[in-house]
């Protein structure tokens, strides 16, 4: 091996091709597993969406002692919107829905309809003063069902 001249500066090609080489083990051992990890992440994130309306679905029927839904929603109008989610209608007194709140209040025409997760009308005050809100936010990503016992099933995650 040569010693350098002075004034020249520089790496061997040797030297060059190593560095390359453990470049190119990392990239091969990093990428697959960052590919993992993000689809593991929405994965994660769909589970905790469903277990967060499964338990708010629970925590409403316990609240307003609720056996049965009168109106679940079914498979085929899986929705996102807790607003109308697990149990709205339009006309509660023509189907002799919810008549009275949990106090043996009666309903009144300001007060909201139906059992809902999200801004869902506690006691029959005919002002919407009592709203309660079982989950954070009204839309969810994926989309849901319920059956009249109150068993909640996944349509889509959103994450497709």
């Amino acid at each position: 091996m040569r010693l350098p001249k002075r004034g020249e500066k520089g790496f061997t090609l040797i030297e060059l091709l190593i560095v390359v080489a453990i470049l190119g083990v990392l990239a091969a051992v990093v990428i697959p597993n960052v590919g993992r990890f993000i689809g593991r992440g929405e994965d994660e994130a769909a589970d905790t969406e469903f277990s967060n309306i499964q338990s708010a679905a629970v925590a409403m029927m316990t609240d307003n002692q609720l056996e049965t839904l009168p109106h679940p929603i079914l498979q085929a109008n899986a929705t996102s919107d807790m607003g109308a989610f697990p149990d709205a209608t339009s006309d509660w007194a023509a189907v002799g829905g919810k008549t009275t709140d949990i106090n043996g209040g009666s309903f009144g025409a300001g007060d909201k309809e139906g059992y809902v997760l999200y801004q869902h009308d506690m006691t029959g005050d005919t002002d919407n003063s009592t709203l309660v809100n079982y989950v954070a936010t009204q839309t969810t990503k994926g989309t849901y069902s319920i059956d009249a016992y109150g068993t909640v099933t996944q349509e889509t995650t959103g994450y497709e």
